[in-house]
């Protein structure tokens, strides 16, 4: 893509002759530049540039109407044309990518990533929590708090890069403003690796700065690393609260062993459905105690690479720097400008580049050592590319792109023996008549199931969803109306109405039943609320809940101030654990938790029914906790061959392009896994085909649960350190035909076991039981009218404990069906001052 020296040497000469004209004494203006002249001149420049902005707002078109601009445009549009799916990247063989199934592995592969960084670090998040801690249990991994390792590496000399999205903070609480402040300010002036770190948050919700350039409804979404540019992470996982978690899913996190022993301190304990996050610039403050809930269990999927396809992802990150250096910074001189290699003289406009008359910040030319050190080529077998969606708002492209969705449309049409999705969420069209809906990946599903049927071909579509998208509480309350508008229009996507893809399936005469399936994923636990704890509690005079709040105080302070608030909780934790008859210290994370019985689901021979409990036996009924295991994975897998991965959700918002920003990465393994199709041998490929069977293992209940040291665990480690462990076995065989008649049948009765357990236990919402909002309050308490139940508990309290216990036994995995009749009789999503022509599509 570079320009040849020759061409680059005759622009140098043209610039020269225009200067020569332009300024013909040229002394005499190096003699202004020393004078006060020349700074007011310069303030004077920026200031009509800053009021410029103004006319932006009548103008939407400002950075692509000058000649230069639509010679970047046609540049642009030419390099897609030329690639598959229109993408802006390449695609690229001799990759090395390695999966990582939930936030344990994606954290501490990432935490060791991080630590031996050299150069630079680039991240780009929707949401990042300085205080969240990449390795577990935090009170003896203080020093693997992410704002710490950052810390340690600006100290080193490690040049830090971060862009996250700026919320509108009257819809969101993720407050990015002290995500800036707390990451900026851990190397203050005069301190070593002052200068280091630099944030940026965008795009802008100020009138007054930013003008025309301005947007309300749409989300920067990537969540994605690069480090040196050899080592890249892509997908799901924001480094953020709430993510980390392990394969048996503990919703549970009440410790008479020891406070010391807590996995999830201060704000990373959180369940969306019963209370959103409060205030997260207050690390410590939970106002949801673990005594009372559990938490809500995350299920998420990325990956990490080394190969060549490492300089596109760094490729999008300096665009997107670029772009809001342009758009928020460009007179901020904490900000430079990123240059990079292979886009360079005539084609540094392909990353923003911009060269004005009086620049504010340096150019930094990345990487900061050179490609041919970086050693990107052929390591691995995986053909990969990457694909985004990318627009005027978010990048400065015109026209958008939107190969995420060519991508999707594009190899689940040509499936030919299954599609697999995990998703947050599942809106999309099916053509041009589901308005405000236009994304077209449900015309693809309809093509591929047609098309099998017609020729008689076994193939399925398998769904993964999460059972409420967007954390809503009670479904039936006023804050859950946006919630209830995303699960009508997914409704309405799957299965309501003609447009529907079930619709349009049999409109051709194909039985839809016959190919698509829909599953969400649910968690059970216990909370460890002994006598003991209980006896604790009342001698020294201190809730187990301030006591948590103290442990979260302990580890979690600012490292310069905190100091005071340390020795304060210190001191609380000293009175109850002089409460205490037997103090157990814990084992610092080396085996698996015994204060959760999460790990009852999973590959073992332990039991509900055999668990020891400390305490009146009836008593145990009140500490039994489900809640919807979310699915937050972007994750899709067709035939055992290819897979695409990363932060676009099956919606508008990411699919379309010039809504939310996304990048994702679509992988093929050109290393082949002898494996078996419906019974008939199959050439798999090894990357596709081992990610599909750990994740339906892990669904199923036939994988062993986690403990939180991670050291040792091949999987995870960052890419190039070890391939992934596919923990082979009889239970590796059993899922390797993903048409296998035997898989499917366990798959269905553990689906359907699982189901009719936390329906009859918990009456676990939503259910296919509740039709109307009449169905739904005969159901399950409401909560407007019943203040003392409480969410996720057992229904029904005069059950004996031991029948209780039974049942759990039966709970096998995390597998439960989406209930597709869910107030199929009801208006779910009521059109008003919310909801309306105007706003709907920020719910697709």
């Amino acid at each position: 893509m570079s320009s040849s020296a020759p061409q680059h040497e005759s622009s140098e000469e043209h610039h020269s002759l225009k200067e020569k004209i332009q300024h013909p004494f040229p002394h005499i203006r190096e003699k202004l530049k020393e004078t006060h002249l020349y700074d007011v001149k310069i303030k004077a420049t920026h200031m009509k540039h800053k009021v410029g902005k103004f006319g932006n707002l009548f103008n939407r078109n400002h950075r692509h109407d000058e000649e230069h601009e639509k010679k970047t445009d046609e540049k642009r549009s030419m390099i897609c044309e030329n690639h598959r799916f229109n993408s802006f990247a390449p695609e690229r063989y001799g990759n090395e990518i390695k999966w990582y199934v939930d936030g344990r592995d994606y954290f501490w592969a990432v935490s060791v990533a991080l630590d031996r960084a050299k150069e630079t670090i680039y991240i780009a998040d929707w949401w990042l929590s300085p205080e969240l801690f990449l390795r577990r249990p935090p009170y003896y991994n203080r020093e693997w708090r992410l704002d710490r390792v950052l810390k340690r590496k600006a100290e080193e000399g490690v040049k830090i890069y971060i862009i996250v999205y700026k919320e509108v903070s009257a819809a969101l609480t993720c407050n990015s403003e002290h995500t800036k402040k707390a990451i900026m300010d851990i190397c203050p002036e005069g301190s070593p690796g002052h200068g280091n770190i630099r944030v940026m948050r965008h795009p802008d919700h100020n009138v007054f700065e930013n003008a025309g350039d301005m947007t309300f409804y749409w989300a920067h979404h990537e969540k994605f690393i690069v480090i040196d540019y050899n080592l890249a992470f892509i997908g799901g996982l924001d480094l953020c609260y709430g993510r980390w978690d392990e394969k048996q899913h503990p919703l549970a996190d009440v410790h008479p062993s020891g406070v010391q022993n807590e996995i999830f301190p201060g704000q990373d304990f959180n369940n969306n459905r019963i209370m959103d996050f409060q205030t997260v610039d207050d690390w410590k403050s939970n106002q949801l105690s673990k005594t009372e809930y559990g938490r809500m269990p995350w299920h998420d999927v990325a990956m990490g690479l080394i190969g060549p396809c490492v300089y596109d992802i760094a490729e999008h990150f300096v665009l997107r720097w670029n772009f809001c250096k342009r758009d928020k910074y460009k007179r901020d001189k904490r900000y430079d400008w990123l240059t990079l290699e292979n886009r360079e003289g005539t084609d540094e406009d392909l990353v923003g580049i911009q060269r004005p008359k009086f620049p504010v910040g340096d150019y930094v030319h990345h990487p900061l050592t050179s490609l041919s050190t970086k050693n990107l080529e052929n390591r691995g077998t995986v053909h990969a590319q990457l694909v985004r969606s990318s627009a005027d708002w978010s990048s400065g492209l015109d026209p958008p792109e939107h190969s995420i969705q060519t991508a999707y449309c594009d190899i689940i049409r040509n499936a030919q023996h299954y599609v697999y999705i995990e998703n947050q969420f599942f809106i999309t069209a099916t053509g041009e008549e589901q308005s405000p809906i236009h994304n077209q990946v449900g015309r693809a599903i309809v093509d591929a199931c047609v098309n099998a049927g017609r020729e008689g071909r076994k193939f399925r579509v398998i769904i993964v969803i999460p059972a409420i998208p967007g954390f809503a509480g009670d479904l039936r309350m006023d804050a859950a109306t946006g919630t209830r508008v995303i699960m009508d229009y997914q409704y309405k996507s799957i299965l309501r109405g003609k447009h529907s893809i079930f619709g349009q399936i049999e409109a051709q005469g194909v039985d839809p039943k016959n190919h698509i399936f829909v599953f969400n994923l649910r968690s059970y636990d216990r909370l460890n609320v002994t006598q003991a704890l209980k006896a604790q509690e009342e001698k020294s005079g201190i809730p187990y809940h301030e006591l948590q709040r103290a442990e979260a105080d302990e580890i979690m302070a600012p490292d310069d101030d905190g100091n005071e608030a340390r020795e304060a909780a210190a001191d609380k934790k000293r009175r109850f654990e002089d409460q205490r008859e037997d103090i157990g210290l814990g084992d610092e994370g080396g085996t698996i938790d015994p204060d959760s019985i999460a790990d009852d689901a999973m590959l073992n021979d332990k039991k509900v029914s055999e668990e020891k409990w400390d305490g009146d036996p009836e008593k145990e009924k009140e500490n039994f906790f489900q809640e919807e295991l979310y699915v937050h994975a972007k994750v899709c897998i067709v035939d055992d061959k290819t897979v695409i991965c990363g932060s676009s959700n099956i919606n508008d918002r990411s699919q379309l392009g010039y809504h939310d920003s996304e990048l994702s990465i679509v992988m093929t393994d050109t290393r082949a896994l002898d494996s078996t199709m419906d019974g008939v041998p199959y050439r798999a490929g090894h990357h596709a085909a081992t990610l599909r069977r750990i994740l339906w293992r892990e669904h199923l209940g036939l994988l062993p649960a986690q403990s939180l040291d991670a050291s040792k665990d091949p999987n995870a480690q960052p890419p190039g350190d070890s391939p992934n462990d596919n923990l082979e076995g009889p239970e590796f065989d059993f899922v390797a035909d993903p048409l296998s008649d035997a898989l499917w049948d366990l798959w269905c009765r553990r689906a359907s076991t699982n189901t009719d357990v936390f329906r009859d236990l918990f009456h676990a919402d939503p259910d296919d039981c509740i039709r109307s909002f009449g169905d739904y309050d005969a159901f399950t308490p409401n909560p407007k009218a019943d203040k003392q139940y409480k969410q996720g508990h057992l229904y029904d309290m005069n059950r004996p404990v031991a029948e209780v216990r039974r049942e759990l036994d039966r709970i096998q995995g995390h597998l439960v069906w989406m209930p597709l009749r869910f107030l199929e009789d009801a208006e779910m999503a009521e059109k008003g001052l919310q909801i309306n022509a105007y706003t709907e599509s920020i719910y697709t």
